[in-house]
């Protein structure tokens, strides 16, 4: 049997590292490769875009959707050839492309269409199709969706990730089970086997020839075997492209970019943002039941120092919730959350936390201490501690408890947090309903922030919005509001980055879509 160390793990890997390679370099099949995935994707329980939480590059190479959305986030059609709405908003009609088939041989059509939107119901996942009354099918190839209310979001929401479309016929058959060892999609890749935390092992779908038309190849793949493996420290995932264990690492943390470009055989690409680093603040916890002790923890942290000393300047001073490039991002400046140590003080003097020896801050006797959660990843660790000692800069005794990425959104759920740090990957302003909605408090509404007028606003946004005009004032003025009751503190919005082997393989010129996702895949080449 040949082995080679690009799919070593544990003591396998350690041996070939210290006693060098077991085999031969370029022994691997030469149309494998192995990815490590951005920490943002660890920790899928199942590959299941329908009920999941979180969707990973394997859903997007196994799973296509009606609609992609492109680098220059216009949309496009795939599974969908193209669309008409009516004026009014209230009924879409899509047709489908001719010819698809599951990975399990079941014919897409538009009964496929009838029986998926419903299966969103119930699921944290409906939002997305909640607009949508009733599915008509009009013929084998069109389909018509009859509106609840206009949806002005609609293309984007069929662009999500979470809206690939899995075989009916497995998806029903497996029921909760689906998406562990069993996941069918019409997508480029097939999956082989899936070990959450770890890995995901696709293999190529060579009856592929449907890809969106945003990619240069429409398949089948170039890569026979795709490995996407999930490694917390970015330390690690270095060392594993120099040494060959991977090929391509995506979104690279800015800290150790320097690294990587003393390596020979790596190549830097980079595209603009796709989210935010921020924290997330209890609302339901003493003392954070007060918004002027939330706001005076928001203002102790210091975005512009954190850029440039920890992420040697590279990505954005983050000042809301958003990503620069929307226009709902655009809030009246007064809004916007900025660095303000002197007034973070006065605000905890205000409220009854007076300072004390050694800066410390206490009340009624009980000192001002308070818990910081992160996730494993080394960025969120070096991350986290940075903040802890800006929150100390203001009197505030953070405690950091550091939690496994693959498990802590389970102890989110559980809502004992007081402070945490986090990070979305989204170009959409729907990412505001989505964390600070009150129906889904512990997780993915880490703040725990339930609020009427809140939720009437983003009703508002997500449900009375007849044109994309009225949907960006609508959500301007709800992100507006979310920020003057700081649930939470924004810190930072970095740059996508990806460093790849380029003596294994060859990235397309440019990345072909908003992210790195399946059409880009689509156009990597693995050299011999």
């Amino acid at each position: 049997m040949t082995i080679s160390n690009r799919h070593l793990t544990g003591p396998l890997l350690a041996m070939a590292l210290a006693g060098g390679s077991l085999l031969p370099a370029g022994q691997a099949a030469a149309a494998d490769a192995v990815f490590v995935l951005p920490s943002s994707q660890a920790g899928a329980p199942a590959l299941d875009p329908i009920r999941g939480s979180l969707v990973t590059l394997a859903d997007a190479l196994i799973y296509d959707g009606l609609v992609t959305q492109g680098a220059d986030q216009d949309f496009y059609p795939h599974l969908a050839t193209k669309w008409e709405t009516t004026p009014d908003g209230m009924t879409w009609t899509f047709h489908l492309k001719e010819g698809v088939t599951f990975h399990d041989g079941e014919p897409f059509n538009a009964e496929t269409i009838a029986w998926w939107i419903p299966k969103f119901a119930g699921t944290e996942n409906a939002y997305l199709v909640a607009g949508i009354d009733k599915v008509e099918v009009v013929d084998a190839k069109t389909v018509r969706f009859l509106m609840k209310h206009p949806d002005a979001n609609l293309l984007y929401n069929l662009s999500s990730g979470f809206m690939g479309i899995p075989s009916p016929k497995a998806y029903d058959a497996e029921g909760t089970n689906y998406g562990v060892t069993v996941a069918v999609g019409t997508g480029p890749f097939k999956l082989e086997s899936f070990t959450a935390g770890v890995e995901s092992v696709l293999v190529r779908n060579d009856d592929y020839t449907w890809g969106a038309e945003v990619a240069v190849n429409r398949g089948p793949a170039k890569i026979e075997k795709l490995t996407l493996r999930e490694i917390a420290d970015s330390s690690t995932s270095f060392l594993e492209l120099k040494t060959g264990g991977v090929d391509a690492v995506i979104d690279v943390p800015s800290d150790i970019l320097p690294q990587y470009a003393t390596l020979p055989n790596a190549t830097i690409k980079s595209q603009s943002g796709f989210g935010i680093y921020y924290m997330p603040i209890n609302t339901t916890v003493e003392p954070f039941t007060d918004v002027n002790v939330r706001k005076a923890v928001a203002l102790a942290i210091n975005q512009q120092e954190i850029v440039d000393k920890l992420f040697g300047g590279k990505g954005l001073a983050a000042h809301n919730f958003l990503i620069a490039s929307l226009p709902e991002s655009k809030v009246d400046p007064k809004y916007n959350i900025s660095y303000d140590p002197e007034q973070a003080k006065s605000l905890l003097e205000a409220a009854g936390w007076k300072a004390a020896a050694g800066g410390s801050r206490s009340k009624d006797g009980k000192p001002l201490t308070v818990t910081l959660w992160s996730q494993s990843d080394s960025e969120f660790k070096r991350l986290t501690e940075v903040l802890q000692a800006q929150l100390k800069a203001i009197g505030v005794n953070a405690e950091i408890t550091v939690f496994d990425t693959s498990s802590i959104r389970a102890e989110y759920k559980k809502g004992t947090q007081q402070l945490a740090v986090r990070s979305y990957g989204w170009n959409n302003a729907d990412i505001l309903d989505w964390f600070f909605s009150g129906e889904r408090l512990g997780y993915p509404n880490v703040s725990m922030w339930k609020d009427a007028k809140a939720d009437e606003l983003r009703t508002t946004a997500l449900t009375g919005s007849k044109t994309l005009e009225e949907r960006i004032a609508n959500f301007v003025t709800y992100h507006e509001y979310v920020l003057s009751q700081y649930p939470f503190a924004p810190i930072y919005e970095p740059v996508q980055t990806l460093a790849f082997n380029k003596d294994r393989i060859t990235m397309p010129e440019v990345i072909a879509g908003p992210q790195f996702s399946a059409q880009t895949v689509l156009d990597i080449d693995v050299k011999d």
